[in-house]
């Protein structure tokens, strides 16, 4: 069956209810039939010490989207050569889905640096990229307005961040309103974030 599928792509460390919302909306919202959640691993080059395994960050999106049949958890990126480019992920997906139309979803501040992605003009020619607004200072560039391409959404922007969410845990704060249920419960059993 041929479906439209947007990709969203993050670290999700941890997975909050702002990335829920804006993916959910997409599905609603957008003539996508699905969104999947790409959870990027960890860059063998850039070890982050507060970023959480790859499999516990997958789990955590997993868990997050278990009640919401137009959205998934995607861990294709983590059998990947790294460091990984966004162009080959795709074309990756596009060869074990061939009948599935693959667009990305991008922050409005991402779509500023687009040009400087690898292969970007290849991806721009061939994928739908659905932008959804942020409250940025950059421009985008001219070569990207009026794009048939570049889709704007009116996706809600929403400021959460999960910097702030690790450092709130870590500061003893209550922060489990930010946090789908499942989520919650998994970083709180596994105590993460705490030291």
């Amino acid at each position: 069956m041929h479906k439209k599928v947007g990709l969203y792509f993050g670290t999700f460390n941890p997975f909050h209810i702002g990335h829920l919302i804006i993916a959910n909306h997409l599905s609603q919202f957008t003539d996508l039939d699905e969104v999947w959640l790409v959870v990027t691993p960890q860059s063998p080059f850039k070890k982050r010490s507060n970023l959480l395994d790859n499999h516990h960050r997958f789990e955590l999106v997993y868990r997050a989207l278990e009640d919401y049949e137009h959205l998934q958890a995607s861990d294709i990126e983590f059998k990947m050569e790294q460091p990984n480019y966004t162009s080959l992920t795709l074309a990756k997906l596009a060869e074990k889905h061939p009948t599935n139309e693959f667009a990305i979803i991008m922050g409005e501040d991402n779509l500023n640096h687009f040009h400087k992605w690898k292969n970007y003009d290849y991806i721009l020619e061939h994928h739908k990229i659905y932008v959804c607004p942020r409250i940025s200072d950059g421009e985008v560039p001219e070569q990207f307005h009026n794009h048939p391409n570049i889709i704007t959404t009116d996706t809600p922007i929403i400021e959460i961040s999960s910097t702030l969410i690790r450092q709130s845990i870590k500061e003893g704060k209550n922060v489990e309103p930010l946090l789908p249920t499942k989520v919650w419960k998994y970083v709180d059993e596994m105590n993460f974030y705490r030291n």
